[in-house]
């Protein structure tokens, strides 16, 4: 890097670069310093550019790990970088835009260097190589902790430096600076419960910036903030020619804004744009949910989390508690919006969980919206196309869906929300269907498509208990939702007699033998506990709202037979009951109406039927309600998924796969 440099190729031979990691040792009050960071390289975007760049520092940055306890000229480099902060609020005031490029280029080398180190070194030598400086006379000597110091310079940036062009870039560089810190969790199986690091963020100077952060890390996901364009440059192009003014190099032409407009050295223009175009929001999410994540200290909770959990709406006026030490108020409107538009990603997805589970004022007012579909369809179109998303974005989204069924109200408005033409759903043209129709058909078959692939037991569970929630609430059915309801039960059926006839057949086929054999009477046991939650759906919704649903009546009579080997079974007798009064009493009016009768005229007779039949004839069942409760030790689930989302995600970083000891590469 240096004055010119603008190929990863050039950095191994960039003479300045040399001299920062030589073993000379350089006064952070040399002129060095402002031709080391005015340079005009393309700070790369896409993992395949970034992999490139890594390949050139990494050499770079091992001569550098040897020759720093000698030199300092790493603590030098981040010295030059925290002189360069204290004014940078001032210099976006006043839009000195080269001030702001050079601390960027600067931070930018630093993070570039950490990534490096982080992955050569334990927090103990990375401590250590902020703490070696020269001792040369004059030379500045303290005992403050340079590693903490960087961090709070970081995080007052990110909280005090507004979002605008100029200043775009150095906020994505402090955001990115400090993922990287946290990145010793990738090298480690364990979840990391201490260090240095975790310590400086948790209880140092950085905890009474708590809510600012995370509120700015919020809002910097609302504002979906694009990269500024390719003409937003800093400085025209100047004359060829050698020499250096006060950091301003004569080559320096392209601007800081190329840096995300352009992707790296050998992109395609505008690739990576339309791949990423929000790389602030993007990092910024994953920040947030890297510091949410934490765990907590063995006497001290994580503050990330605390803040999280509690901040409330601009428009709610009553005083904030004192015991939620960090809450901030935020606006839950721009919140929600950004929330429904960005659920294609996983993060996006793994923040409205968050938000769901863990704040309750959040979880408060988006239960109270009227245009919830703009929040469900996107979580809907997540499990129809199951087969393209990792299990753990499913997951997110089913567990998303039962905690909103756990509200009777939302089970009941789902039905009034009318939905025409829905274009991802493309098994069968559904011209008009309501949001609870539609959210039925898609956990339907979200179940037969794990009963054919993934046999997750988890997984049946969860979409199971979602519709066991909204059975006592479901109205107008739409013919197709109430046809998949019994289809379900079909399969199920079938299911259950052929494992059922395969445990007959191993146990006649066993005399004698004293091999091992398939556990036919667990598979059998899981398929009747499924079975059974069905028949409880399908009473649920017979007994509290039967008149709603003629086309589930029609459904159930048209495939009457498929009951009948139930109705004898000692695990379902009880529930049987009330299926066989409503299947008995719809039956006999259909014979009294004559034979061969229209669908029309059997659907007449059912929906005067359902008027009719008394209610005391069916047996009350305790209401069927599940809630979701998070697993002991979240962590173990969560931080891995976190940083698998870092790894793939993350802007402009890029790791090997070998030496990732956190999560295995087929479940990053």
């Amino acid at each position: 890097m240096g004055a010119n440099t603008s190929q990863v190729s050039d950095l191994s031979e960039n003479l300045n670069l040399r001299a920062l990691v030589g073993t000379e040792v350089i006064s952070e009050n040399d002129p060095f310093w402002n031709q080391l960071i005015s340079f005009t390289f393309i700070s790369p975007t896409s993992s395949g550019d970034s992999k490139l760049l890594e390949e050139a520092v990494i050499p770079l940055a091992k001569i550098l790990i040897n020759n720093n306890p000698r030199t300092g000229n790493f603590g030098a480099l981040v010295r030059v970088f925290l002189g360069r902060t204290k004014e940078l609020k001032i210099s976006t005031e006043c839009q000195d835009q080269l001030f702001i490029w050079q601390a960027h280029n600067a931070l930018f080398m630093i993070r570039c260097l950490l990534k490096v180190f982080i992955r050569e070194m334990s927090e103990e030598e990375l401590h250590l190589q902020f703490s070696y400086q020269e001792r040369a006379p004059g030379s500045y000597t303290g005992s403050e902790d340079l590693l903490e110091e960087l961090m709070s310079n970081l995080v007052h940036l990110i909280v005090e430096v507004p979002l605008l062009d100029i200043t775009y870039s150095i906020l994505f560089e402090a955001v990115t600076t400090l993922l990287v810190l946290f990145s010793y969790q990738l090298f480690h199986k364990d979840i990391l419960r201490d260090g240095l690091i975790y310590q400086h963020i948790m209880k140092g100077r950085c905890l009474s910036l708590t809510s600012r952060l995370v509120k700015t890390l919020l809002y910097n996901f609302i504002r979906q903030e694009k990269c500024p364009p390719p003409t937003t440059h800093i400085f025209e192009p100047q004359a060829e020619g050698g020499g250096l003014l006060y950091g301003l190099a004569s080559g320096v032409a392209s601007g800081l804004w190329s840096v995300f407009t352009l992707g790296g050295a050998g992109s395609k223009a505008g690739l990576d744009q339309e791949q990423n175009p929000l790389p602030l929001s993007n990092q910024s999410l994953l920040l947030l949910l890297v510091l949410a994540n934490l765990t907590d200290g063995p006497d001290w909770p994580n503050p990330y989390r605390q803040a999280v959990t509690c901040f409330r709406n601009t428009q709610d006026t009553s005083s904030l508690p004192a015991e939620q030490p960090h809450t901030f108020q935020i606006n839950f409107n721009s919140l929600y919006t950004a929330l429904c538009e960005q659920q294609r990603s996983d993060q996006a997805t793994l923040l409205l969980y968050t938000l769901l589970h863990q704040n309750a004022n959040m979880r408060t007012y988006m239960l109270s919206r009227t245009d919830m579909d703009n929040l469900v369809m996107p979580i809907l179109e997540i499990l129809y196309h199951v087969e393209e998303r990792n299990s753990h974005h499913v997951y997110m989204a089913l567990i998303i869906l039962l905690i909103l069924t756990e509200d009777d109200a939302f089970n009941r408005s789902i039905h009034e929300v009318v939905l025409k033409n829905i274009s991802w759903y493309t098994e069968r043209s559904l011209t008009e269907i309501s949001l609870g129709s539609l959210l039925i058909l898609v956990v339907i078959r979200t179940i037969q498509f794990n009963m054919t692939r993934t046999r997750d037991k988890y997984l049946h569970t969860n979409c199971l208990a979602a519709l066991a929630n909204m059975s006592a609430q479901f109205r107008c059915l739409h013919q197709y939702a109430a046809q998949r309801i019994i289809s379900l039960f079909a399969l199920l059926s079938k299911k259950h007699n052929k494992v059922l006839e395969q445990a007959t057949q191993s146990m006649r086929g066993r005399q004698g033998d004293n091999t091992a054999l398939p556990d036919y009477a667990q598979d059998l046991n899981v398929i009747e506990e499924v079975i059974r939650m069905m028949l409880e759906i399908i009473n649920s919704c017979l007994s509290n709202s039967l008149h709603h649903n003629p086309n589930l009546v029609y459904a159930l009579l048209y495939k009457r037979e498929l009951f009948e080997q139930f109705r004898t079974h000692p695990s379902f007798q009880d529930i049987m009951q009330n299926l066989d009064t409503v299947i008995g009493f719809f039956s006999q009016r259909l014979e009294q109406a004559g034979s061969d009768l229209s669908v029309e005229r059997v659907q007449e007779v059912i929906m005067k039927g359902a008027q009719a039949l008394p209610k005391d004839r069916l047996k009350k069942f305790p209401e069927l309600k599940f809630k979701y409760v998070e697993e002991d030790q979240p962590e173990d689930f969560f931080i891995p998924y976190v940083w698998s989302l870092v790894f793939n995600s993350g802007v402009g970083l890029h790791w090997s796969p070998q030496g990732i000891e956190l999560f295995s590469m087929d479940s990053g």
